[in-house]
């Protein structure tokens, strides 16, 4: 199939759905004929999400299926000679998480690249560069990510704590967010941006009073250095997707929805590559069997994904599912490019940045719901979210009510009254918990405590206005840990805060749990 052309991304379409490639034991090809169970897991406390009975004590397993679950005495009359029993001494067993947002091969390549997450100093990250240097040959690229503003005195990165370090090597250090990044100056020179370089529409080049790039560069203005990095090979591609299977798999996740493009305007041509990747996963690699795990992801499928799903019909395989478009709105908070409707603090001319013109947004949008296509669109700030809703508004007067399952990605910061607008059309609040516990202390500086405690990460108002929340990690942005997500809905205490930020809006055990 020919690859579309990155100029058609305005709205991508996206998701695939690949089942998650395993290094547990090996899955049995054909289940066993008679009855039996192949395990009964005995003795412990079974979450079931069923309101009537939400916990049981045991429950029996056949060929990857579960066949009962209940009291042991039920379950007990499935063993059979080889059914083995496990004894969970209490102990809870939960289904497989559903992580809704990730950047999955993304992710996986940065379990490979310098992590920066945690870095407090400019001298930290001038270290860790330093010695991802002393591995590579001259002209290689240096890639890293998971810095945030942490850096006190230091201010943020720029070229000039990596140029000596790395004059022989390009390097890219892209901010948690995925919505910023520094390179040093030989990076900047590759991709052609210096001080006569204009700042492109949806995005800002960050420069000294001299009008010189700092190296800083926010949403659309990273494109040239993604355009000019080395290309990833298949085999890492695949070692990448490997790596990001068995870290989903160690925190218990076992469904994940891979939201394609790591930033606004990022190359058709890249995920394409990655979704080429994933069909000889299909069976086996390295010798490893796949197990019969949904797990879906979105690609960018611009306009050639009519004809793919005319072709193979929605699911590709047992694995590999297409699902929806997606498309950019706005920006982040931490890089003060999310859009809202009163300015940063401290910045009276900045309102964030609109990524998308809004016509050609509606136009595309139309074009897909009416091709039974789920729709995700990215929205951080308030006034991103309420264009988006009224959006969704002028959708269903113009093709009709039906279930389509819009989803606004993020959903961050809401004005008021703006969260019980979800419920009306059934619009979900695609959301991810962990981020709060990074944004709160930003939230406060950046548009100020009043607006920050009254709209920021707002499940409860959410889930009561009838939104449908679906929680997800934007990994490689935060970890995939969704027992960490669920801990940061139900308390939202912040790492050294005292007291819950934002205690309205926190949500039980069971509520998180299912979303």
């Amino acid at each position: 199939m020919p690859l579309p052309s990155a100029a058609q991304s305005a709205l991508v379409v996206a998701a695939v759905a690949i089942a998650t490639a395993t290094v547990l034991l090996p899955f049995p090809r054909t289940p066993p004929r008679d009855r039996f169970a192949d395990m009964v897991l005995a003795n412990g406390t079974i979450y079931t999400a069923d309101p009537a009975r939400p916990f049981a004590d045991a429950m029996s397993v056949r060929g990857g299926r579960v066949l009962r679950v209940g009291t042991y005495e039920s379950v007990k009359e499935l063993k059979g000679p080889r059914t083995r029993e496990l004894n969970l001494s209490g102990n809870v067993v939960l289904p497989g998480f559903i992580d809704s947002h990730v950047h999955f091969i993304d992710g996986g390549l940065q379990l490979a690249r310098v992590p920066l997450r945690g870095v407090r100093s400019k001298d930290d990250l001038v270290a860790r560069v330093k010695e991802a240097v002393r591995d590579k040959q001259p002209g290689q690229w240096i890639l890293g990510g998971g810095w945030n503003d942490d850096f006190g005195g230091d201010g943020l990165p720029a070229a000039v704590w990596l140029d000596d370090i790395s004059p022989d090597n390009p390097v890219w250090l892209s901010r948690m967010d995925g919505h910023m990044g520094v390179a040093n100056s030989l990076a900047m020179k590759i991709a052609g941006i210096d001080k006569n370089t204009n700042d492109p529409i949806g995005g800002t080049i960050i420069r000294t009073t001299e009008g010189e790039p700092t190296g800083l560069l926010v949403n659309t203005a990273m494109k040239p250095i993604f355009d000019v990095i080395q290309n990833v090979s298949n085999h890492e591609r695949r070692e990448a997707l490997l790596r990001a299977s068995r870290h989903a798999l160690m925190r218990g996740v076992t469904t994940v929805v891979d939201v394609g493009s790591y930033f606004p305007g990022a190359s058709a041509e890249k995920t394409w590559q990655d979704f080429a990747v994933l069909i000889p996963l299909q069976k086996s690699i390295n010798g490893l069997t796949l197990w019969k795990n949904d797990f879906e992801s979105m690609l960018i499928l611009p306009n050639a994904h009519m004809d793919l799903i005319s072709e193979h019909g929605r699911s590709l395989s047992q694995w590999i599912h297409l699902g929806g478009v997606k498309a950019f709105l706005d920006g982040s908070l931490g890089s003060s490019s999310a859009l809202f409707h009163e300015p940063y603090e401290g910045d009276p001319d900045n309102y964030g940045l609109q990524m998308t013109d809004l016509d050609s947004l509606l136009n595309r949008t139309l074009e897909s719901d009416k091709s039974g296509l789920q729709v995700a669109i990215h929205a951080i700030g308030d006034k991103a979210n309420d264009i988006l809703l009224d959006m969704v508004d002028k959708i269903v007067d113009l093709n009709g009510a039906k279930d389509r399952r819009f989803r606004i990605e993020h959903a961050q910061h809401l004005a008021p009254g703006a969260a019980n607008r979800f419920g009306k059309h059934g619009t979900i609040a695609s959301v991810q918990p962990d981020h709060l516990l990074d944004d709160a202390d930003h939230a406060w500086s950046k548009i100020g405590v009043e607006r920050s405690e009254r709209s920021s990460y707002t499940f409860r108002s959410l889930l009561d206005g009838g939104a449908q929340l679906a929680f997800g990690s934007d990994w490689p942005i935060s970890d995939i840990n969704p027992l960490q997500a669920i801990r940061s809905a139900v308390f939202r205490k912040p790492p050294g805060w005292e007291v819950p930020w934002i205690p309205a809006e926190r949500l039980t055990l069971d509520e998180s749990l299912k979303a």
